[in-house]
């Protein structure tokens, strides 16, 4: 692909593999981030420093709230495409620091939007979460489920954000893909994330928490392959149909916008234990476990239908967990030295 593109959250985990993804294809791009102390910031310059070896990569460091800087940082580079991935994740964070989540996700969600409008962009693609499913049950989730039914806050900003999304793109045309992730693993991953916690706390000598007895399941979802995803889904630009009958069954596109949202997952439901027990094998250490109940704000399951982004890129994630967790053990190795 060719063009400009500015991505927001290129210091944080999935912002920076894209970044590296695009960089190797020869794109120009400038990063957005305001490098919060959420967790370790000397992770997220780290990862921006090895961005920054490439003179593709110019790297603006500023809050998403900061109209100011925002907005002078994509008049910049005028871009034509924007990938908006920053914002202030986690689910049990949202419970202790809920307007961290309001200022974020929604107010600077909202700066994304007015960028994107006034540059026209070919095509604005931003972060949702596969945690907007909330108290639904039917598995797996499909695009066209109904998701009105948020468990966390974190969860009810990203569905407020593709609501407000879905406004911009009637209202200007903005060609807009929505994505929800499934809980995204890998190198130069989150502290915060379960992996990285599991296997920080095995190499310790620590216990692992283990909510809900171990009674939960997870889609897993390889780095790598997300930003594989994203990337052929940035060519797959949306069109607002001529008529509802215009979109495919199974389609989540909107009957008056060009918009769409898109599962990100592999489709292959892994039990936590199962989890676990990769990373013991990866390790090659067992784990101790301090079985806990249910964390307010979770859910049991996620499963993720991915017939629409197999559809729309003739791609599914294909990376299985033993695979996934053993890239992610190298790396952390590497990176930590233990």
């Amino acid at each position: 692909m060719g063009g400009k593109v500015f991505i927001t959250g290129t210091a944080g985990f999935i912002g920076y593999h894209l970044a590296k993804h695009l960089l190797d294809e020869g794109v120009e791009i400038v990063g957005y981030d305001g490098m919060t102390d959420y967790y370790d910031p000397q992770l997220k310059r780290r990862r921006h420093q090895n961005l920054l070896q490439n003179a593709r990569f110019r790297a603006v460091e500023a809050m998403l709230e900061d109209r100011a800087a925002f907005d002078g940082a994509v008049d910049a580079l005028a871009p034509d495409i924007i990938v908006h991935l920053a914002g202030q994740a986690g689910v049990r964070y949202s419970l202790d620091e809920p307007a961290s989540y309001v200022q974020s996700n929604l107010v600077g969600g909202f700066h994304v939007l007015e960028a994107a409008r006034r540059h026209g962009v070919t095509h604005l693609l931003m972060a949702s979460t596969s945690s907007v499913y909330g108290a639904n049950e039917a598995m797996p989730f499909r695009e066209t489920d109904k998701a009105d039914l948020p468990v966390s806050f974190y969860a009810a900003t990203k569905k407020a954000s593709e609501a407000m999304a879905h406004s911009y793109a009637h209202l200007w045309n903005i060609p807009t893909t929505m994505f929800r992730f499934f809980t995204v693993y890998g190198p130069w991953g989150r502290p915060d994330m379960a992996l990285f916690k599991f296997v920080d706390a095995i190499l310790t000598g620590r216990p692992i928490d283990v909510y809900n007895q171990g009674n939960l399941s997870r889609d897993f979802t390889y780095v790598g392959d997300l930003v594989h995803a994203i990337r052929l889904l940035i060519d797959a630009v949306p069109e607002r149909p001529a008529s509802v009958a215009d979109i495919a069954k199974g389609d989540s596109l909107s009957p008056v916008a060009p918009w769409r949202v898109v599962n990100i997952g592999g489709g292959r439901p892994t039990k936590l234990m199962d989890f676990i027990a990769a990373v013991e094998a990866a390790l090659g250490r067992p784990a101790q476990r301090n079985m806990l109940p249910m964390q307010p704000g979770d859910v049991v399951d996620t499963w993720a239908d991915s017939t629409l982004l197999e559809r729309l890129t003739g791609y599914v994630p294909q990376t299985g967990v033993e695979q996934g967790v053993a890239e992610f053990v190298a790396w952390y190795r590497d990176y930590y030295c233990c």
